[in-house]
């Protein structure tokens, strides 16, 4: 009976072992596979975009390069909607998620974050003759969004009755309205405002109010612990030797601010 009862208890223990190891192998996975697939963004600059070269361009597209650099692998840049960030991850489509992408504890149910790796904000932009300076504001006014993003779901939580939230498929769509002046208000991040008020120099767009800080994190599937590991020290790496501050100034025209570290 003792000896049928070890048995047992050691047939459960290399069954145990059996359903936790493949989380542990996930980083040894794609350093045997030679490739890394991440997710960049597709139409988001100066995060990530299709340049004048028909090559994707930007911020997390030169984060994904030096990461795929670092693990001595091949890189394959796959571009995605800010709808398709966390679901790709999760059906195993992209290894990692670069794409600013805000952590926040509702998308922290699905997926893990990283610690940030670039400095991002969500703010409300409309014409100088327009008097907002709140949330509070923005009710009775037509306010562009793309749907999905971390702007939509402040939106959704904290906007005002009497606001019209106008939500598009994609940040392109979205700067499109605000141009032709299908809405009055633009909700997204500082950098795309930026670059919209870039691209139009004659374009009466300025600041009126940051609704949210929200820095970027990279997204990492469940259980993909020596993966996370790897990022965290990756980015800890990058911060401390300057790298990460060359690209800020490169693309986001500012010096790296301090990032949390989770």
């Amino acid at each position: 009976m003792i000896k049928k009862l070890k048995t047992g208890l050691l047939a459960m223990a290399i069954a145990g072992m059996a359903v936790i190891s493949p989380a542990s192998a996930d980083l040894s996975e794609v350093l045997e596979s030679g490739t890394v697939k991440i997710a960049i963004p597709e139409n988001f600059p100066p995060f990530g975009s299709l340049g004048a070269e028909g090559e994707y361009v930007g911020y997390d597209v030169d984060v994904a390069k030096m990461i795929a650099e670092d693990l001595g692998v091949e890189l394959e840049l796959v571009p995605v909607t800010s709808k398709q960030r966390i679901p790709f991850l999760e059906t195993d489509r992209v290894d990692l998620v670069i794409s600013s992408m805000g952590a926040n504890p509702s998308r922290a149910k699905s997926i893990w974050f990283s610690s940030a790796y670039a400095p991002f904000f969500s703010g409300a932009f409309s014409a100088s003759e327009m008097e907002i300076s709140s949330l509070a504001d923005l009710a009775g006014k037509k306010v562009g969004v793309t749907g999905g993003t971390l702007e939509d779901l402040e939106l959704t939580e904290k906007g005002p009755e009497g606001i019209e939230v106008v939500r598009f498929g994609d940040n392109a769509a979205t700067l499109s309205a605000y141009l032709s002046k299908q809405v009055d208000v633009l909700v997204t991040g500082n950098t795309v405002a930026a670059q919209l008020s870039s691209d139009n120099p004659g374009l009466d767009i300025e600041t009126k109010f940051i609704i949210k800080e929200s820095p970027a994190f990279i997204g990492i599937k469940k259980g993909q612990t020596d993966l996370l590991q790897w990022v965290n020290v990756f980015i800890l790496h990058k911060k401390l030797g300057g790298q990460l501050n060359e690209l800020s100034e490169k693309w986001l025209g500012q010096e790296l601010p301090p990032l949390p570290s989770l």
